[in-house]
């Protein structure tokens, strides 16, 4: 333990709260949506990042708010009856300290919290959630980030836990295939030996920012893409060290963490990868989203198209669209399909994806669903059933509105965030709609990503 560090030895009441530095001995008593340990002070809530029920522990406190504060556990004084070893030392598995079930316990759990809540939604069934087919090694895309370790040789792993700074550097990723991890590792022997360096955001030098590798689980494609700031690699090098399916180079002189935007140049290879899901063939952009574990999408867009009951004459809509993997895969059941995706690059994987599966019954168009939807609804006619995927953010209230206008008699709701979900059901809901199922889906073990499938049907 830090010397510097404020230890306290008495909990503080709500009147002192505990200053940002300080430790605090903490019992944890239950896991807040997103993972992290909920421990009580005389009332004031603690967020502890790396604390399960039962643990208790030492934490330091690294925000300090009105009504609650954060910290992270420095120390396990005493183990829950739960906690289980962990299994490899990444940042991206903080559940992996829970047995399996206990993760799928506590995530139906959430889902339940959310909708009654945040929602106040009562009277659906949540059904049983749906396990992973594969509890390690079942990602088919991950993004690196490029550092420094003490003596200053180049490294390639995760942003530590609530740093931007720190980086863990990863020897073998068991939520990356054995292929995936040989990928990035040829990258990484390339560039020390090539003596480039990480980009540090600060002074503005070095060079790499980040690796994003992905892999097509069902056809064996590896696509690698590197990411690095202004300046020059030596293209033929690179094409020679990393052997893949597709290469591509991004440069990009932003400062933010991402790794979307810039100019991207082909290396080597193909400017896509293909996937097959669903019994579909999918051809992916460099920047298309896909879902990250095959296996489960299959599972998922399956109890989409259970819950959805299409008998073979709807007109479907589907909403985020993406490059077409939920419509196209609930298309054959559909009499025709109608799709909207802003990202155009996405719009024209989904369209040349329609007709390398022979599908001919479906249209994508380019467009923001909050806008383009009521023009949709005038050049198709009214939706039977909207199915519809948003990101992590849910649906505006204006884009609910705007399913509603359309009056599907089902809505369709895949989520991978319930804490918004909830609201935008209970908009439904107060609109009309009965929420009748939830069934949750596993998609990502060892951590605390929840997604699930929501069935409303308009009963006004």
């Amino acid at each position: 333990m830090a010397s510097s560090l404020k230890h306290v030895t008495t909990p503080p009441t709500t009147a002192s709260r505990p200053e940002r530095g300080a430790e605090l001995d903490l019992r944890i008593d239950d896991l807040a949506y997103g993972g992290n340990g909920v421990a009580r002070v005389d009332g004031y809530v603690v967020f502890v990042r790396g604390g399960i029920p039962g643990d208790r522990v030492r934490a330091q406190i690294t925000k300090r708010k009105r009504a609650y504060a954060e910290a992270r556990a420095t120390e396990v004084l005493e183990p829950s009856p739960d906690r289980i070893p962990e299994v490899a030392h990444h940042p991206g598995a903080p559940w992996q300290v829970l047995p399996y079930e206990r993760q799928l316990e506590v995530k139906r759990a959430q889902v339940d919290d959310a909708l009654r809540r945040i929602g106040r939604l009562d009277g659906h069934v949540l059904e049983d959630i749906v396990p992973a087919v594969e509890q390690w090694r079942y990602r088919n895309k991950l993004e690196y980030s490029f550092g420094a370790d003490a003596a200053g040789e180049l490294i390639c792993g995760f942003h530590a836990s609530g740093s931007w700074e720190e980086i863990v550097p990863i020897a073998d990723c068991l939520l990356a295939s054995e292929r995936g991890n040989a990928a990035r590792e040829a990258v990484l022997t390339w560039a020390r030996a090539h003596g480039l360096t990480a980009l540090d955001r600060r002074t503005r030098s070095g060079l790499l920012r980040n690796l994003v590798v992905r892999e097509g689980r069902r056809t064996g494609e590896i696509g690698v893409r590197l990411v690095t700031g202004p300046g020059d690699i030596d293209v033929a090098s690179f094409a020679d060290a990393v052997p893949c399916d597709s290469l591509l180079w991004t440069t990009t002189d932003g400062l933010g963490e991402t790794t979307s935007g810039g100019r991207t140049t082909l290396v080597a290879g193909s400017e896509q990868i293909h996937e097959e899901l669903s019994g579909l063939r999918f051809a992916i952009s460099p920047e298309a989203f896909f879902q990250t574990n095959t296996e489960m999408a299959e599972r998922l867009y399956g109890v989409a198209g259970e819950l959805a009951e299409l008998r073979g004459w709807e007109r479907l809509y589907d909403l985020y669209s993406g490059i077409g993997t939920v419509g196209l895969s609930l298309a054959a059941r559909a009499g025709e399909l109608w799709g909207i995706e802003v990202v155009e690059q996405a719009v024209a994987d989904a369209i040349e994806n329609a007709r390398a599966n022979g599908i001919d019954k479906a249209r994508f168009f380019a467009g923001d669903v909050r806008l383009a939807l009521r023009d949709l609804a005038e050049k198709a006619g009214r939706p039977d059933v909207v199915v519809v995927d948003p990101p992590r953010a849910g649906l505006s209230a204006k884009v609910v509105r705007r399913i509603i206008e359309t009056s599907p008699r089902r809505v369709v709701y895949i989520s991978c965030n319930p804490t918004t979900l909830a609201p935008n059901a209970a908009q439904l809901v107060e609109a009309g709609y009965a929420l009748r199922r939830v069934r949750p889906v596993d998609m990502f073990p060892q951590t605390p990503h929840i997604e699930c499938v929501a069935v409303l049907d308009r009963v006004a």
